[in-house]
């Protein structure tokens, strides 16, 4: 066990101090006082300003939700997009620890730290679009064992506890608790085998909410095997995200990351999109027909661009040699595939289930508030990932 007393005489100012040494991040050279930081803290702080006005007036005076539409923006794309682009934690987290690859050890931290920033975000949206907010830690002790939501709930809280504990190393060191330090070493080959556990359920149980709406979602979407697509494409947008975070943050930060490492990346993607098109196409036979997205409608349309911009066109540029020994165009292609699996999630929550819908007199767009709040969050993660890039060991060097 950790013996805390250790610490306790440790004043707050010490380690603030401690924490606030930005001797790690002098030779990347990241400056906190810029036009963008200042623009992420105005967001910021507008979507604290409307999270306390929906917690005050209600989620009907924030929103456009109502009884036709009671999942919207915070859930198509905070929660589902969200969850999605946190995947790659899981695969970097089990492929460093578990099967030992040290090449991807150098974006262990940063992915990991990405995927606790996603699913916070997730909690937080969760937490303020269910209509009794104050009441949200009430599925931690009234177990509901036969409710897939309680599934989620579970999985959520802890699997972001367990991000939570993979990404502590870098603050205990930065403190110098080198005994909590070695106990939660000891642990992290256990902690990560349990949180790829979890986050295999989590991400298909997020599609299985899905299962209770055949006669709502569109059949372009609905099968019994939508909490596999919902894991397969997750593991597709895992892939990218660590690939387009890696990329962005070494031409940002100026680090250097081996290209190696993102060719791995790019491999993972096309297995797993191969896959998936395969799997989805199947879907599309077994279901409504080859032609059915070739109608006109728009649920047609939606599942076309989702599709032909997500997974065809990134396979196709990934087939090509060029691309895949060009790191800027493998960043198009990451931002490609992260496009196409957050239009999936909204296409499932949003669009998938406009025709039912509106036909009940429902209609729905996403009001003023929830754009902010959802920019707001999207803020929040961006400055605290570059907080921790300034003040943490984030990048260690490769290996």
């Amino acid at each position: 066990m950790i013996d805390m007393t250790r610490y306790a005489g440790q004043t707050a100012g010490t380690l603030l101090n401690r924490l606030l040494d930005d001797s790690v991040s002098r030779h990347l050279g990241i400056k906190l006082d810029t036009p963008l930081t200042r623009v992420m803290l105005s967001l910021i702080a507008l979507a604290a300003v409307v999270a306390g006005y929906r917690l005050v007036f209600g989620i009907g005076a924030a929103s456009n939700l109502n009884d036709q539409w009671p999942w919207g923006l915070w859930i198509g794309f905070d929660v589902l997009g969200g969850v999605a682009m946190a995947a790659g934690a899981f695969m970097i987290a089990g492929a460093v620890y578990i099967l030992n690859w040290k090449k991807y050890k150098c974006i262990a931290r940063a992915s990991i730290l990405n995927a606790f920033f996603g699913y916070l975000l997730a909690a937080i949206s969760i937490t303020l679009d269910v209509g009794r907010s104050l009441v949200i830690w009430h599925p931690l002790v009234m177990w509901q064992i036969n409710s897939i939501m309680f599934i989620v709930a579970l999985h959520l809280v802890l699997y972001l506890s367990t991000l939570a504990t993979e990404s502590s190393p870098m603050v205990l060191e930065k403190l110098g608790w080198q005994r909590a330090l070695d106990g939660v070493h000891r642990i992290m080959v256990g902690a990560v085998m349990f949180g790829v556990a979890l986050s295999l359920l989590h991400q298909s149980s997020l599609g299985a909410n899905y299962l209770i709406v055949p006669g709502k979602l569109s059949p372009l979407w609905y099968n019994k095997h939508l909490p596999y697509q919902f894991l397969a494409s997750a593991l597709m947008m895992g892939f990218s995200m660590v690939s387009f975070e890696t990329i962005l943050t070494g031409k940002v930060f100026k680090h250097s990351v081996p290209f190696d490492v993102i060719k791995g990346l790019a491999r993972g993607i096309m297995i797993v999109g191969s896959f998936y098109l395969v799997f989805k196409l199947f879907e599309l036979v077994q279901g409504p027909g080859l032609l059915a997205p070739f109608d006109g409608s728009l649920e047609g349309g939606m599942w076309l661009l989702e599709m032909a911009v997500g997974v065809v066109l990134p396979l196709l540029l990934l087939a090509l040699p060029s691309v895949r020994r060009n790191r800027n165009k493998l960043f198009a292609v990451d931002i490609l595939v992260i496009f196409g699996v957050l239009f999936n999630r909204l296409n499932v929550c949003i669009f998938g289930v406009a025709r039912y819908n509106t036909a009940f007199g429902g209609d729905y767009f996403p009001s003023a508030m929830e754009w902010i709040l959802t920019l707001g969050m999207i803020a929040f993660a961006v400055l605290g990932f570059k907080l921790c890039a300034k003040y943490l060991n984030l990048f260690p060097e490769p290996h």
